[in-house]
Formats: structure tokens, C-alpha cells, sequence
């Protein structure tokens, strides 16, 4: 029988060979509690879509009338008034803008309950508490790391971590050359997305950030462009999520770690 094509009998011939190959990898079994709050991520992730989908609907509707507002979020209940005031725009036009309005509405007060209930979670898990410690690090991208990541030790060192979340250069090696290209962004998409956006924000603010990660923040932007900055501060809190979770330790402002049985619950 050809084994070349995907099937029952070459997912099993697969799953042989991986059990006899030492330097296999197997993945940690998850608990239920966390294969529970990764669904509700899932489910927050998808709203989050679809209220960035009912936002660019609502614009382009408009804009199709000649109304345009600035760039956020905030600026939408504006343009909503803006179609309302305007008599040029018929009737069935402002019916649809506003079926889009009330819509993106009921599914942001959905990801407002998700994201209480993921706040909670943060609060409770020890494991989501320490890595909440770490600038960068909020309680969504907490609660989302300790549920996806069942033990740290199949890790051998920071870089791998760093690796799994496709937070590494690509490498283009040939000839004892080896050439750096952009990050491989292989792995979990979500965390690798929360923690840029993580280090984003505190890249933003690296002046005030009075800590060793911030001096070294500010003067890498000193050489290097922004988003370079903020992938490569990505990349460093992932390691450093990954030092503190295999030490049971928790991060400290100035620099200074403490022991985990030291945080106040």
C-alpha cells in the first residue's frame, strides 16, 4: 500500500516512527481548567475579529457618502452622528450604519464579559500571576501563556521558548554563511501577537521604563527602527517569561527577582 497520500494507515506508520526516534518531542497533556479558559480566548480572539470586521464595514459605508472621521475607535460614535445629522444620506443608508453600529456594540460588551472572566483567571493561577509580574506582559497575554504552555521544561533554554513562538530570525545559511532574515513567526500566532503588542506599548514609553530592560530598550532605538525595537523587546520577554516560570520566580521592577512564595496573592 502507497503511504505517500494522508491517511489511517500512514498516520499510524507516522506515529510509530515518532515513538521509536529518542529525540522526539511530545507535547504536555493540558488540564481540562486550561483547555476551558484557552476556549474562552478563542472565542474573545474571533469577536475581536469580528468587531475590527463591523469597524472597517461602518467607515467604508460612510466614506461611500463622503463621510470620514480620524483613525480609532473612539472616533466611530462620531461618524455615527455625523450619517444621523447628514440629510444627504437616505434613509436605508443610515438604517444599515446603524445595524452595524448596534452590532459591533453587543459584541463589545461580549468581549468586555470574556475579558473580565480572563482577568479573573489571571487573578486565581499562580502560574498566570508570575507572568503578570513582567512589563509587557498584561492579564489577557498572562492567562493565555499559562494556559497554553503546560510546563516550561520541554524548553531547554530561553531561546527555545522564544523559537516556539516564532520570535527568532529566520536563517538563510549556505557556504559557512550565515545570513539573519525576519522573524520565522512560526508557533502560537496569538501570544506571539500579544507580546508584540506588549512590547509595542512599552517600547512607546522606553524613556520612563526606569529599569535595565528600559535602558536597553531606549538605546537600541537609538540604532535600530521601531519595529525592530519592538520585535526583538518581544522576544527578550518571552525569555525572560520563560526564566521566571522554570525558576518559580517572579519579575522585579528594578531588575531583581524575588521567590514566588513572596507575592502577595
Amino acid at each position: 500500500m502507497k503511504m505517500d497520500k494522508k491517511s489511517d494507515p500512514a498516520d499510524a506508520a507516522a506515529l510509530c516512527e515518532a515513538g521509536g526516534r529518542l529525540n522526539i518531542k511530545f507535547v504536555p497533556v493540558k488540564t481540562v481548567e486550561q483547555q476551558a479558559i484557552l476556549a474562552v480566548h478563542s472565542v474573545r480572539a474571533l469577536l475581536v475579529k469580528q468587531q475590527t470586521m463591523l469597524s472597517n464595514a461602518m467607515r467604508g459605508l460612510a466614506a461611500e457618502f463622503g463621510l470620514i472621521v480620524p483613525k480609532g475607535i473612539d472616533k466611530l460614535v462620531e461618524l455615527m452622528a455625523f450619517v444621523d445629522a447628514d440629510a444627504s444620506v437616505p434613509k436605508q443608508a443610515r438604517q444599515a450604519g446603524k445595524e452595524l453600529f448596534d452590532q459591533r456594540e453587543a459584541v463589545g460588551e461580549r468581549i468586555e464579559t470574556l475579558e473580565a472572566e480572563i482577568v479573573a483567571h489571571t487573578r486565581q493561577d499562580k502560574a498566570a500571576r508570575r507572568l503578570a509580574t513582567i512589563p509587557g506582559i498584561g492579564p489577557i497575554t498572562a492567562s493565555l501563556i499559562a494556559a497554553t504552555v503546560a510546563d516550561f521544561g520541554v524548553f531547554k533554554r530561553a531561546r527555545d521558548f522564544a523559537a516556539w513562538l516564532g520570535l527568532v530570525p529566520r536563517q538563510h545559511s549556505t557556504g559557512g554563511k550565515t545570513r539573519l532574515g525576519r522573524i520565522t513567526k512560526t508557533g502560537n500566532r496569538e501570544i506571539r501577537k500579544c507580546l508584540v503588542l506588549g512590547a509595542q506599548s512599552m517600547t512607546f514609553r522606553a524613556r520612563q521604563w526606569k529599569s535595565a530592560a528600559g535602558v536597553w530598550t531606549d538605546s537600541l532605538l537609538q540604532r535600530r527602527p521601531f519595529r525592530l525595537v519592538t520585535v526583538a523587546l518581544a522576544n527578550k520577554i518571552a525569555r525572560i517569561a520563560w526564566a521566571l516560570m522554570t525558576r518559580n520566580e517572579v519579575y522585579h521592577a528594578k531588575g531583581r527577582v524575588v521567590a514566588a512564595a513572596e507575592v502577595v496573592a
